[in-house]
């Protein structure tokens, strides 16, 4: 839904609420926009906020992520959560609360490290030294938002938070750096390979233009931004 909203020039949230016939959906969505202060941009706007939606046992949810990338070491960091569910009638609003909270904290998992490799038939990560599992310092600040729905039946309220994270986060890192990631878990070095290629995008977008940008520099005595030194680091000259 991002790469889409990117093609026409919309902000994320409101292609899809354009696009969206589902009230339900759309409820969630403005709620979960609503509490994390969501600020109307094509993305990449620099920000590293991103939004993904879901359905999974009759729940309906919706997630907006914050996120700061370390594109040199790969490295990514959740700084903010925020959830909405419409999970119809909810007995214990706090009980509910604390499974939403600890779906997401096991999706921090998911999201980054959590992985099985296998060569030749043969598992390769058998035990916790390589199968690596969120750590407290992991934990994001967390909000979430029950949707009021009492006249409807009671849905799924422990595991669908899970669902929509991976695809928040992901978007939120192309909304930050530019670069996209289409595969769980986002581990460090393939965050690092998504922004090399985004670097070389860029870099090669420009390049046309490079030599008359430096000719132009170089005959009004202004160094010029871009040089064969940013080429080769990009892997394009």
């Amino acid at each position: 839904m991002d790469i889409m909203a990117e093609k026409v020039g919309m902000d994320p949230v409101e292609f899809r609420l354009k696009n969206l016939a589902d009230k339900k959906m759309a409820g969630v969505l403005k709620a979960a926009a609503e509490k994390s202060g969501w600020t109307s941009g094509k993305a990449p706007s620099g920000r590293g906020a991103g939004v993904a939606l879901g359905i999974d046992s009759g729940t309906y949810v919706a997630t907006v992520a914050e996120v700061a990338v370390d594109k040199r070491a790969g490295r990514v960091r959740i700084k903010r959560v925020v959830c909405a569910q419409n999970m119809g009638l909810v007995i214990n609003p706090q009980g509910a609360k604390l499974q939403m909270e600890g779906c997401l904290t096991m999706g921090l998992g998911y999201v980054f490290s959590e992985e099985l490799r296998f060569k030749g038939g043969e598992v390769l990560d058998v035990n916790f030294n390589t199968y690596e599992l969120p750590k407290f310092s992991w934990v994001p600040e967390i909000e979430t938002v029950i949707i009021e729905a009492d006249d409807e039946p009671a849905q799924g309220g422990g595991e669908p938070a899970i669902i929509a994270l991976g695809g928040a986060v992901g978007n939120a890192i192309y909304d930050a750096v530019g670069a996209r990631l289409l595969q769980l878990p986002m581990t460090r070095e393939r965050v690092r390979v998504a922004c090399c290629e985004s670097l070389k995008f860029e870099v090669a977008s420009v390049e046309p233009h490079w030599k008359n940008q430096k000719a132009k520099c170089k005959k009004q005595n202004v160094k010029s931004k871009i040089t064969n030194k940013n080429l080769k680091i990009a892997g394009v000259g």
